[in-house]
């Protein structure tokens, strides 16, 4: 059985140019964390780390630790070739994956999402006091909230395109074949994740840490996929910790 906690965060509308959401609501499973956490065989671990799981749940939820929010901006496509997409404002997207993938796409979502910085704050402090259990499993949770967190802002903007009349694909992210990570500065300038506070060191890493961006494509017919299914086709599936197992 799943466990489920709600984070409830109290947050107030921003008047700000571009969309940015920060009113979404986690509901995170237990089995998740620690699926994230990297215990392979999580449905199956030691009942005082399933409740030790239930233990930091709480704290991050008293603590307020983790402010889930979104940064997004949406771009007509304007035209293509093998390796880019064109965008309308003189901006583009390189890599043969969304040409090949999404040929009929008529707008590209740039999305940023972050949990903020606190939560990690408190991993590197269990750290140092040698609380390592503890530390693996609030970053547990932090991954699976950014997990959670990508979801609930690509259905959200599913919904919207929706009632406009466009189909929403499943999210693409730099690094994936055909999509250089090298495009993730890219792609923070397009979703505008400064005004959330998300930045890239100079070798790449994303800070907060606990962030992730990624890119929807709009149109009539977008393809879709599930994490199983993106599990199912990695080299990595066997030996990776997080693969969603079925």
């Amino acid at each position: 059985m799943f466990y489920r906690h709600t984070l409830c965060i109290n947050t107030t509308p921003r008047l700000i140019n571009m969309p940015v959401v920060d009113d979404i609501r986690l509901n995170l499973k237990k089995n998740e964390v620690l699926r994230r956490g990297g215990f392979r065989g999580y449905s199956k671990a030691r009942p005082e780390i399933q409740s030790l799981v239930e233990e930091l749940l709480e704290n991050v939820s008293g603590a307020n630790l983790m402010k889930p929010t979104a940064a997004f901006d949406t771009y007509p496509v304007t035209g293509m070739t093998p390796d880019r997409v064109l965008l309308e404002g003189d901006a583009s997207v390189n890599g043969i994956l969304l040409p090949s993938t999404f040929p009929e796409a008529k707008k590209l979502v740039a999305i940023v999402c972050t949990v903020g910085p606190e939560l990690e704050k408190q991993v590197t402090e269990y750290s140092q006091s040698d609380e390592t259990l503890r530390a693996m499993l609030l970053d547990g949770i932090g991954s699976a909230a950014v997990d959670t967190l990508v979801i609930e802002a690509c259905h959200r903007i599913a919904s919207e395109a929706s009632e406009r009349g466009l189909q929403a694909s499943s999210p693409v992210n730099p690094g994936m074949p055909g999509l250089a990570i090298t495009e993730q500065w890219n792609l923070l300038e397009l979703a505008h994740a400064g005004e959330i506070g998300v930045s890239l060191t100079s070798s790449g890493i994303m800070v907060p840490r606990k962030s992730a961006s990624l890119i929807l494509a709009l149109g009539p017919k977008m393809k879709t996929w599930t994490q199983a299914e993106i599990c199912a086709r990695c080299n990595l599936r066997e030996t990776c910790p997080y693969t969603v197992i079925k």
